[in-house]
């Protein structure tokens, strides 16, 4: 099954030919500075799995891994849509949000709970 994710404006898209590998939510400080929100939630697609079309800008930061997480964002409107993690370059990580898909799979583990809010469930 074909998943499509896309930004905000509907330039940037990432193709899926396959269902996600792993599925999670990060509570770390850098998603949350990124996402805007309490954490991110995140599809993890092998990397022959997944296309990528229009125009993109990237930005890359170092991660608590030690590995540089380089992010592809659009250069219009701005959305995070898609990542590679350094430390895995066989995957893609491409944001849950940008699917637009109430039926995705849902999270199944949770990563840096020791930042989680407080008032956020075990998962989300």
């Amino acid at each position: 099954m074909a998943r499509t994710a896309s930004c905000a404006c509907g330039g940037l898209r990432v193709i899926c030919a396959a269902e996600p590998i792993l599925v999670s939510v990060c509570h770390c400080l850098a998603c949350q500075r990124r996402t805007g929100s309490p954490y991110g939630a995140t599809a993890v697609f092998r990397r022959d799995d997944v296309g990528v079309e229009g125009p993109s800008r990237s930005y890359e930061r170092p991660s608590d891994s030690g590995f540089p997480v380089s992010f592809r964002f659009c250069p219009t409107c701005g959305s995070t849509v898609v990542w590679e993690p350094r430390r895995k370059p066989d995957v893609v990580a491409v944001a849950v949000g940008a699917f637009a898909d109430p039926g995705f799979p849902a999270p199944t583990q949770a990563i840096f709970a020791e930042h989680r809010h407080p008032w956020v469930g075990e998962l989300g």
